[in-house]
């Protein structure tokens, strides 16, 4: 669960590098609550509203740990915008998201691996 918070303790900070296990677990935890806000949400009658409302709330968050990841693969964050393109580009960053972390330091920080956790 450490994964998911410290995610949102660096709210909307883009710079520096994520892992791949700060990002995955964040992803999986962040489904996996949406998924039951929806159910929620069905059960409730409400629509979409609970689940939406949560969305929106880690919407940066989510961004910003997308965007570490990239810079642990020595790419920019700018590789985002690939998403926009249907299918092939959410393919690609998948493929991003997965590929190791460059093990030395580069020109966005020192490896996350590496870094004593705080």
């Amino acid at each position: 669960m450490h994964w998911y918070v410290d995610v949102l303790k660096k709210y909307a900070t883009f710079s520096g590098r994520a892992g791949r296990p700060e990002f995955w677990m964040f992803t999986l935890i962040s489904s996996v609550i949406s998924i039951a806000l929806a159910v929620i949400d069905a059960l409730l009658g409400t629509g979409i509203i609970i689940e939406t409302v949560y969305d929106l709330a880690v919407f940066l968050p989510s961004l910003a740990v997308s965007v570490r990841r990239l810079h642990d693969t020595d790419r920019s964050g700018w590789w985002m915008l690939i998403g926009l393109i249907p299918i092939v580009g959410l393919i690609v960053l998948i493929v991003f998201w997965a590929t190791a972390g460059k093990p030395q330091h580069n020109a966005y920080g020192p490896n996350p691996q590496a870094v004593p956790a705080h």
